[in-house]
């Protein structure tokens, strides 16, 4: 969740300061007054959660000074300049430095509210967007998140951290449930654009003449701004593009090519086709597809990511044993093999369900893992234990079951390596050793 956003006043006005507190507290927001700019600086810092307002003419170090002092802190800090009457050439050539706005004395205080908002909702998708970062750079996302240390998922990120540096139009594809609009999330989130508009729009919820006014215009009475207009400087994502109809596929290359090069708005297409006999370049325009498509991010289905599955297993019953107020089920050797072979046709959208009926089957104290992983069969039972067809070597199922039995001891025992080595009968230098081997550290269990 989001912090709460401050705004730090920076004036050496006493009656200045106190005026502007009182009206933005009165606004709801919650503010930080300092009488200097060397004041603020030994408190600002680089995820500073609020943004600054700041008079232009101050002793000692003045507003232009503060803002330079304020870039090198953190380029992306919202800073509104105050400015008296004759200092407006001053406030100009902030803004060429990087102020969000500035406001002449006397100023109107609705005015001053308005800029705040925008500025605290700036800072705060800067924010959001950093802690994303983090979390992929790291590998530290949970459920919502792009969870796993597998190959697959470790291309993955580096992908989706390269082509969100670049600047080009991208092409999503991969299976339904693997996770799709989060890497369009997460593109957007790592590039250049993260504080620019971020447009979501899914192609297949509109009839032909809704989805053309919608994504194009001109927008209806009480309709949205269209969404090549809303997304204008930022990144707009189109789900099922597949679904474009070819006269809507030619609109939105015309589109395209009118921005140029470098592209005004960045488009990041998913294609979600269901049909094992078809790709998005059958279903595409060449021109559009080719235009799209040089840079291409496949998202790996599930049951290509090893021991992801148990460590997404893992996460998801602990969250929902936590919602629903009971204890998560113990995965068995058999179990964990089984989740490891099952072939998970809607990927981690399935895994969800399954984690989440394992939990409830827990908490009344019957059924099975197995049972969920069931499906139809021509045998006599009618049920046989769904299985892929893509071989796994013996090693690879041992080495994840004992990575997620090892990662489960130390949550249930919070890092206690004394206890985690009677309850697996391990000495500490076993323990130690593949603790270093499956990059499991005991601060995260503390």
């Amino acid at each position: 969740m989001s912090k709460a956003m401050k705004i730090a006043i920076v004036d050496d006005e006493k009656d200045m300061r106190q005026s502007i507190s009182q009206w933005l507290a009165l606004s709801g927001f919650e503010t930080e007054a300092y009488a200097s700019a060397e004041d603020a600086l030994s408190v600002l810092g680089a995820d500073f959660a609020g943004i600054v307002v700041s008079d232009v003419k101050m002793p000692g170090m003045d507003g232009m000074q503060f803002l330079k002092k304020l870039r090198g802190v953190d380029s992306a800090l919202p800073v509104i300049m105050i400015t008296g009457h004759g200092d407006v050439p001053m406030a100009v050539e902030a803004m060429r430095f990087g102020a969000f706005d500035f406001l002449e004395k006397p100023f109107n205080p609705d005015r001053m509210t308005e800029l705040a908002k925008k500025a605290c909702n700036a800072r705060r998708l800067t924010l959001d967007n950093r802690a994303l970062r983090r979390e992929l750079s790291d590998g530290s996302s949970l459920m919502k998140k792009l969870v796993g240390s597998s190959g697959p998922m470790e291309r993955l990120k580096e992908d989706i951290l390269d082509l969100g540096q670049a600047d080009g139009h991208v092409l999503i594809e991969g299976e339904t449930g693997t996770g799709k609009t989060l890497v369009a999330h997460a593109l957007h989130a790592v590039g250049a654009r993260s504080a620019r508009k971020f447009v979501l729009l899914a192609c297949s919820a509109f009839d032909e003449d809704s989805l053309n006014r919608r994504l194009f215009g001109p927008a209806g009475e009480g309709e949205p701004i269209p969404a090549m207009e809303e997304a204008r400087g930022g990144t707009l994502v189109l789900e099922d593009i597949e679904a474009l109809t070819h006269a809507q596929q030619s609109r939105l290359l015309t589109a395209i090519n009118e921005q140029g090069t470098p592209a005004e708005t960045r488009l990041v297409a998913i294609c979600n086709l269901q049909e094992q006999d078809k790709t998005c370049e059958s279903v595409l325009r060449p021109d559009l597809y080719y235009r799209i498509s040089a840079m291409r991010i496949v998202v790996p289905p599930l049951r290509q990511r090893g021991e992801d599955i148990l460590t997404l297993f893992t996460h998801l019953s602990e969250q929902f044993a936590d919602e629903y107020g009971c204890d998560a089920p113990q995965v068995s050797a058999q179990e964990a093999a089984q989740l490891l072979q099952a072939p998970w046709p809607g990927n981690v959208r399935q895994l969800i369900n399954v984690a989440e009926r394992a939990v409830l089957q827990n908490r009344r104290g019957s059924g099975s893992i197995a049972s969920l992983l069931m499906t139809d069969s021509d045998d006599d039972d009618g049920l046989r234990p769904a299985m892929t067809t893509e071989g796994k070597p013996l090693k690879e199922f041992v080495e994840a079951f004992e990575r997620m039995l090892i990662d489960n001891t130390m949550r249930r025992h919070k890092g206690s390596i004394v206890a985690v080595m009677e309850e697996l009968c391990l000495p500490r230098r076993t323990l130690n050793e593949k603790m270093a081997k499956y990059q499991l550290q005991r601060s995260d269990y503390i």
